[in-house]
C-alpha cells in the first residue's frame, strides 16, 4: 500500500509541476490565482499521502490544516484585492 500512496505522490508532484507552468505563464490573473489555488490543494494531498507512508497522520494532518488555512486566506486576499481593484 505504501507503494501506491509513494506513486500517487509522485503523479500529483507531477501535476503541480503543470499547475505551475499556467500559474506562471497563464494568460490571466484569475488564472494564476486558480493555479495557485490548485497548487496548494495538491500540496495537502500529498502531505496527508505522505503521512501515511511514514505511517504519522496525526502530525501531517495537522500540517496540512495549517497549509488549508493558510491557502483559504491567500485567495481570499487576492480576491479582496481585485474586487477593489475593480478587476473583477
Amino acid at each position: 500500500m505504501n507503494d501506491f500512496f509513494l506513486w500517487t505522490s509522485i503523479i500529483l508532484g507531477l501535476l503541480v509541476l503543470a499547475c505551475l507552468y499556467r500559474g506562471v505563464g497563464g494568460p490571466g490573473f484569475l488564472n494564476r490565482i486558480v493555479a495557485v489555488n490548485v497548487i496548494g490543494t495538491k500540496i495537502v494531498v500529498i502531505l496527508a499521502l505522505m503521512g501515511f507512508i511514514i505511517d504519522r497522520i496525526d502530525m501531517f494532518v495537522d500540517i496540512s490544516l495549517v497549509y488549508v488555512l493558510l491557502n483559504f486566506l491567500g485567495t481570499l486576499a487576492a480576491a479582496k484585492y481585485l474586487e477593489r481593484k475593480g478587476a473583477i
